[in-house]
């Protein structure tokens, strides 16, 4: 190796050794040098968070009382959102198990094509697996 490629070699490498070294030893981290600041603090957004749910239980009661039906308590509400979101819980795991059943409907077909097997139908997978289970 030519003597002017390794100076220029060894000039790469203790830069970057240099650059690591005052990124390790540098007494202010890279938040205080740009002066990075978050723009809403945790209580902010805890006070807001409380506001929206106000804000949803009024609107909520609103259309109750026009309805001529009893308002909703915010642990009710709460309740109430907690049941949607176990519900769609429960429908994206059907989703994903009837998915995975019809990937590997999709593989098995494949390689009973291969051997010159009947392919198999999505029921009669399901049946096999529940027996094997």
């Amino acid at each position: 190796m030519d003597p002017f490629a390794l100076i220029m070699l060894g000039i790469v490498v203790a830069l970057i050794v240099f650059v690591l070294l005052l990124g390790r030893y540098h007494p202010k981290s890279g938040a205080d040098v740009l002066r990075w600041q978050p723009t809403r603090s945790a209580e902010i957004e805890v006070q807001n968070e409380i506001d929206d749910l106000d804000q949803m239980l009024e609107a909520t009661n609103s259309r109750r009382r026009a309805r001529g039906e009893p308002e909703l308590t915010e642990a009710e509400l709460r309740d109430r959102v907690a049941e949607d979101v176990r519900e769609a819980q429960e429908r994206r795991e059907r989703y994903l198990v009837g998915e995975d059943v019809r990937q590997m409907l999709a593989v098995t077909n494949e390689k009973r094509r291969r051997r010159g097997e009947p392919e198999l139908t999505e029921a009669e997978l399901r049946a096999d697996i529940e027996g094997n289970a």
